[in-house]
């Protein structure tokens, strides 16, 4: 990064994103955990858990974008990672208490997904907003490989803490990690106040909308999101149940699952560059659908041979190739959108995508009510069959370079 400035707010963002993270990927793995072992819930309980948990990124993200269009985003995400921290430190009350039930277990994980959508939102405006188009790819590496480190940790550490200590400990760990990235992002420079643009809400919640609608680049990568993240909540809204009950996996196993998911993150994170100068920018896209393709097929034979293997093999995939799309999507978003459109447009495409997984969540717990555990497993590979087959028809994974479109970002590049 040229911009010595910009590269210091980077690694204060990265340190904040990885505390931020590490204690969500806490939470997210023994919220169900304690769903299952402290309350004997059910699968179809818990995919409802899993559904109003993860309701803040499709009723929020578009408002999170456009507060963070019109306010300081800096004061913003301090301001919803406090609130975070309120919620679990409530939470690890009422656990302690003994006075906790599904219902406010259900309220409070809102309110911890909250702070989530707020800084997913807000992020990527203020780095394409300090950052050169050369090295967005770069920066983006770097607060990818932060994620990756707490999709890897948080979820192995949530799980071994909620073995020993029933949850309480995770749940106070979990509320330290929301201290520590509120203190990291409260030492971010202060931000310019912006004039407001005397616009109506609906009016730019239109600018966004309509730019997406007509880019051929993100058109598709939004439609392949959405279908992805509702294949991937349909998965997570029952893996706990289906991992204990079917698969006999301990507490510490199923978050050791979704720590080797982390880990798939991290390699590919870390292997990027490497496989930049290998493959051409479409190829690097179109590594994620199919990674997750291959994923599915494990995990659904993980009921036919009823082995523990094939679904840490999944997970792996789950998030290696995801990782890499993660990276160039954003990258070729933040590059093709003008800048005072990047955070509706994230909003946006969040509210489409992240929205999905309440939507995953929902239809996994209709599934296993209905036709049982089995029919999601089925749901999921077709799911992920179905968002493979999107994108490898799509323009973006035609483009050669990244390049390309800073040049002439109208261009097609095959």
């Amino acid at each position: 990064m040229s911009n010595p400035h910009a590269q210091s707010v980077v690694n204060r963002l990265a340190h904040a994103s990885l505390a931020a993270q590490f204690s969500e990927q806490i939470s997210i793995a023994v919220i169900p955990i304690a769903a299952v072992v402290a309350f004997n819930a059910t699968a179809q309980q818990t995919a409802a858990l899993q559904a109003v948990n993860t309701l803040p990124f499709l009723l929020l993200s578009l408002p999170a974008g456009l507060a963070a269009d019109r306010v300081r985003r800096k004061n913003l995400m301090v301001a919803t990672e406090l609130m975070r921290a309120a919620a679990l430190f409530v939470l690890l009350a009422l656990f302690w208490l003994h006075a906790l039930t599904l219902v406010t277990l259900a309220a409070l994980g809102f309110a911890i997904a909250t702070g989530t959508v707020v800084f997913s939102v807000a992020a990527p405006s203020l780095v394409a907003a300090l950052v050169d188009a050369g090295s967005l790819l770069a920066a983006n590496r770097r607060l990818e490989i932060a994620r990756s480190i707490a999709y890897t940790a948080g979820p192995s550490v949530g799980g071994i803490l909620a073995g020993w200590g029933n949850g309480v400990l995770a749940f106070l760990v979990a509320f330290a990690l929301s201290i520590a990235s509120a203190c990291f992002m409260g030492r971010l420079p202060h931000e310019a106040r912006r004039a407001p643009s005397g616009r109506h809400v609906a009016q730019e919640l239109m600018d966004g909308l309509r730019f997406i609608g007509g880019n051929p680049w993100l058109r598709p990568i939004v439609a392949t999101a959405f279908v992805f993240n509702t294949s991937w909540f349909l998965l997570l809204s029952v893996f706990a149940w289906y991992a204990i009950h079917r698969l006999a996996f301990g507490a510490s196993e199923v978050g050791f699952a979704l720590g080797v998911y982390g880990l798939g993150m991290i390699a590919g994170a870390f292997l990027y560059n490497g496989l930049a100068r290998r493959l051409a920018f479409g190829q690097q896209i179109l590594l994620g659908p199919s990674c997750a393709a291959v994923a599915a097929v494990l995990m659904a034979s993980s009921s036919v041979v009823h082995a523990k293997a094939p679904v840490f093999a999944a997970f792996f995939l789950f998030g290696f190739g995801p990782i890499v799309w993660t990276i160039s999507t954003t990258s070729l978003r933040q590059l093709v959108t003008p800048g005072p459109l990047v955070a509706r447009v994230s909003s946006v495409i969040m509210m489409a995508t992240a929205g999905a997984r309440p939507l995953g969540a929902m239809l996994g717990a209709w599934l296993a009510m209905r036709f049982g555990t089995g029919s999601c497993l089925v749901g999921v590979l077709i799911g992920f069959g179905a968002q493979l087959v999107i994108i490898a028809f799509s323009q973006p994974v035609r483009l050669r370079s990244i390049a390309a479109l800073s040049d002439a970002p109208e261009a097609v590049a095959s």
